[in-house]
């Protein structure tokens, strides 16, 4: 288990790496002056001159990804081109908020598992016909207008939760009240992706010869369910969740904009308009390792439920 640990780690350093030059390049292939955007037309030629210098953007785009991952080895992310703050400092301001947000959304999510279990166990009943109908008509509907239907309804109509923002970071009982709305947003969806797959994958599970030979064995039917199959069937939606931080992530940047919420979501969006590159460059790279991070600890997760994945994998 430790060898494979260590390889999937090292596997997650590469692809941060790799992701992270790839969209440096591809910020800096878009077309137009990165000085004259980010200082606007009434900036002097001198001014322009000393910001190209400053981000080495006169020099050839091999040196600039030099500098740029020197700078990273050194904890020198860059200042913010407006507020000249620390990258850094500002990344690491917004990115509590958004790691509690995506987290509470996967916490949330993991409802699926007992209701696709149930849902099996009980194959065709009213609940599985109800749970399936529900399960679907919530994926198929945008994060986005749950969002909207949610703040209407919930905050304006019912005024039972507040409209924006993130409510007082020091009273915990205020925050996790502004994050109901938010967490639900980008969750609610998840329960039906995992409920889905957890109960296709216990349909599967539940028919295989172990299963049956635990039933010739005269096993109470909750624990060979608990113990000989869930286990195993729960092994697909572990990998989706790890998947799904990239999607989870990605689906903050409208939640935080619809909430007003502060976060690094709402930050890129935001540094992206004003072709901020080092509050960018920031931002991607942690969202970068947050996702890496999470696909590789759902792989760890498997191979400590499912040996079998880390012989495949040698």
């Amino acid at each position: 288990m430790l060898g494979y640990s260590i390889q999937r780690i090292l596997l997650a350093i590469l692809i941060v790496a790799v992701a992270v030059a790839t969209m440096f390049l591809m910020i800096h292939a878009v077309p137009g002056d990165p000085a004259n955007v980010m200082l606007g037309p009434r900036a002097t030629p001198e001014i322009k001159a000393a910001l190209r210098a400053k981000l080495h953007l006169d020099e050839p785009m091999v040196t600039q990804l030099y500098y740029f991952f020197g700078g990273l080895v050194q904890g020198d992310f860059g200042f913010d081109l407006r507020s000249k703050r620390p990258v850094l400092d500002i990344v690491l301001e917004q990115f509590p908020h958004t790691i509690i947000l995506v987290g509470s959304a996967l916490i949330i999510s993991t409802i699926g598992i007992p209701v696709g279990c149930y849902a099996a166990i009980h194959r065709n009943s009213v609940f599985d016909r109800v749970v399936g109908t529900v399960s679907v008509s919530i994926i198929a509907m945008p994060s986005i207008v749950v969002g909207l239907y949610l703040l209407l309804f919930f905050s304006v109509e019912l005024r039972l939760f507040p409209v924006i923002g993130a409510g007082d970071s020091n009273d915990w009982l205020d925050y996790l009240w502004h994050l109901v709305l938010p967490v639900l947003t980008i969750g609610i969806a998840w329960i039906g992706y995992i409920s889905r797959i957890v109960r296709a994958s216990m349909i599967e599970v539940m028919s295989q010869n172990h299963v049956r030979m635990a039933r010739a064995f005269g096993l109470p039917e909750s624990k060979i369910v608990s113990r000989y199959a869930l286990r195993i069937a729960v092994l697909p939606s572990i990998t989706m969740l790890g998947v799904g931080v990239a999607f989870i992530l990605s689906s903050t940047v409208i939640t935080e904009i619809i909430f007003a919420r502060p976060g690094i979501g709402r930050l890129l969006y935001e540094s992206v308009l004003s072709r901020n590159y080092p509050l960018v460059m920031g931002t991607v790279l942690f969202s970068t390792i947050f996702i890496v991070g999470g696909t590789t600890i759902a792989d760890l997760i498997n191979a400590t439920l499912d040996p079998r994945a880390r012989k495949d994998a040698s």
